[in-house]
């Protein structure tokens, strides 16, 4: 086993341990008949699927292949989520970490002051609890789908500093302190740099400065004492990006401020970079830091993309869809499969070199179908970034990853 899951391993024995006994308390007590049904309906469809996932993709397990090496995760959408049973058994085959794509943001979970949706969120944990996954919350401070209220005074102005912060506390408070042992890690803050290494000049950085930062990582240790906490971010690869959240993480050591880890999303593209030294590069830096290292929401973008100046992840991008920039709807030719073979390869290469310094792998996204790279920056293209496909498949390519990167 890798030394890194052994901690995880006990975690969850304790964790399974308490659940067993609260089982048997509530036992005790008949269930309400709406919780009793929705119990005897979900055990049904989970076993039905379950039962049917013995299928050509249990040759090959992600999490088996890559057990001594590293977590191997995904993200789930609100509709995996909350009923596609078959999606589930294919996830709890195949991975053994998990993140909700976008139930745990902040506009989903809380759209209104007061107004709090938990049903997703609380089934994606519960699904993770049952298959003994590690799971990951994302995101609890970011500049992208938070409602606007959040930074609005009750007069719709600009929301003074200690309003702002007010509300980050209680939502903090709130979201982590509800899943407070059973969710083990959490993307505390997301994207907070421009890839040139400045802040980016967000809500959060306008009205309470850089600080908003380390505010955040204080209130979620706070919150949860036990939980691993992570900065997430995409490009980190680029050395002025990772330059800067090098200094961000030294400075909050420095100050005491406890910090996990560092989430370098994986959103690459054939020639995106051009050299995976710079990926190298990045891994052995954060590491040096003494802090875990993560590839999050890994895909590989097979299609070109029409604004080379900003490759990322900014969901803000949205341009007019042209032909030349959606070559492949029907399927990839020879050409590009062999080019996306060979990218993924080279990729998983830098991976395996260095997994004693990564902690987890995760695919944003199940399969091809679901994978965000369809609608951004371009709506209605057609992408095939993920290593399983539109039928549910694990690609050929997958399964000589790690044969070929030794």
């Amino acid at each position: 086993m890798h030394r890194q899951h052994r901690g995880i391993l006990m975690r969850h024995l304790l964790t399974l341990s308490s659940s067993f006994l609260l089982l048997a308390c509530q036992a005790a007590a008949p269930p309400s008949s709406e919780t009793a049904q929705q119990v005897s309906h979900q055990d049904t469809r989970a076993q039905v699927a379950e039962a049917a996932s013995g299928s050509e993709n249990s040759q090959f397990q992600f999490k088996e292949a890559f057990k001594e090496h590293f977590f191997m995760g995904t993200a789930l959408s609100k509709e995996q989520i909350l009923g596609d049973k078959k999606i589930q058994a294919l996830v709890s085959e195949q991975f053994n970490a998990l993140t909700a794509e976008n139930e745990m943001k902040w506009e989903r979970i809380n759209p209104e002051p007061g107004i709090y949706d938990w049903q997703t969120a609380d089934a994606l944990v519960e699904y993770s609890q049952r298959h003994n996954m590690f799971t990951t919350g994302h995101t609890l401070v970011w500049h992208q789908q938070v409602p606007d209220w959040v930074f609005k005074d009750n007069t719709a102005q600009q929301a003074p500093a200690a309003l702002l912060t007010q509300r980050m506390k209680h939502h903090i408070e709130t979201v982590v302190g509800r899943y407070k042992g059973k969710i083990q890690s959490w993307d505390v803050v997301n994207e907070a740099f421009r890839d040139d290494g400045s802040y980016r000049k967000s809500s959060w950085f306008k009205i309470l400065g850089p600080d908003y930062i380390e505010t955040a990582f204080k209130l979620a240790h706070a919150a949860d004492p036990e939980a691993k906490l992570y900065y997430n971010d995409y490009n980190l690869w680029k050395p002025e990006k990772r330059d800067s959240v090098v200094r961000m993480v030294k400075n909050l050591k420095q100050k005491g401020i406890t910090i996990h880890g560092i989430g370098m999303q994986g959103h690459y593209g054939l020639n995106h970079p051009e050299n995976l030294q710079y990926i190298e590069d990045a891994i052995v830096a954060f590491h040096q830091l003494g802090v875990d290292v993560m590839v999050t929401e890994l895909d590989i973008t097979v299609i070109p993309f029409p604004d080379s100046e900003n490759q990322g992840a900014d969901i803000s991008l949205n341009i007019e869809l042209q032909e030349k920039y959606n070559p492949y709807p029907n399927g990839l030719s020879e050409e590009a499969q062999q080019a996306f073979d060979r990218r993924y390869s080279d990729v998983f290469k830098v991976f395996v070199k260095h997994s004693d310094k990564l902690h987890r792998i995760t695919f944003w996204g199940v399969h091809d179908a679901q994978s965000w790279r369809n609608g951004w920056p371009i709506k209605g293209r057609t992408d095939y970034p993920l290593l399983i496909d539109r039928d549910l498949k694990v690609k050929p390519v997958a399964k000589s990853l790690l044969s070929s990167s030794r």
